[in-house]
């Protein structure tokens, strides 16, 4: 029987298993896999979080849309406090409008009165002065309210500030030319408060 080569190890060690073709590529295809993975996460998560650019546009939209509320905002505040400043003109300007009104038939009829007196009657001369005298002071205190008289004759006819009561014909005028005057007219600020109440000519 044969003497071991005491040179030789007892035990030799094992090769080292070498995987096989089939192995190695599964092995790939999993690396490749998770890698993949990995990507898709990757690029979700960049996804999900925007970037600095579009963060930017967003603020510059939106600062954009608060600064053209606010510019509404501020133009119907404008709006509303001119409106208000217009009514509160309109009231003040137009606030002896009925009282006006009502003080009209009291000149009328001092103008009447002062139509009827007889120049020649030395009796009521002193008291047709008078009457002058304070239709006058009546017609200097509605001018001083801006209240003006409306006395068109010999003028066209003006719908907007005239009433006809009647039309004749007259060849000597133009037609439609207030002919005379039954009662004048009167305006506050430009806004009419009685119409002047006239007779209008017709062509024949």
């Amino acid at each position: 029987m044969a003497e071991q080569d005491p040179k030789q190890p007892e035990n030799e060690a094992q090769a080292p298993e070498v995987e096989s073709p089939e192995a190695q590529l599964e092995t790939a295809e999993e690396v490749a896999a998770a890698e993949a993975e990995n990507a898709d996460a990757a690029a979700g998560d960049e996804a999900a979080e925007p970037s600095l650019e579009e963060e930017v546009s967003r603020l510059q939209e939106d600062l954009m849309t608060a600064r053209d509320a606010a510019l509404r905002a501020q133009a119907d505040a404008q709006n509303v406090k001119r409106r208000a400043e217009q009514d509160v003109e309109k009231a003040r300007k137009f606030a002896l409008e009925r009282f006006a009104g009502e003080l009209l038939p009291v000149v009328d009829n001092l103008e009447r009165a002062l139509e009827s007196a007889s120049a020649d009657d030395e009796a009521i001369k002193p008291i047709a002065e008078g009457v002058e005298l304070t239709l006058k002071s009546f017609l200097d205190v509605l001018g001083k309210q801006n209240i003006e008289v409306v006395d068109p004759n010999g003028e066209p006819f003006d719908p907007n500030l005239h009433q006809a009561m009647s039309m004749v014909e007259n060849k000597e005028v133009e037609p439609n030319t207030v002919i005379a005057v039954m009662q004048k007219g009167y305006t506050l600020n430009g806004r009419l408060v009685r119409p002047a109440m006239v007779m209008v000519s017709k062509g024949g």
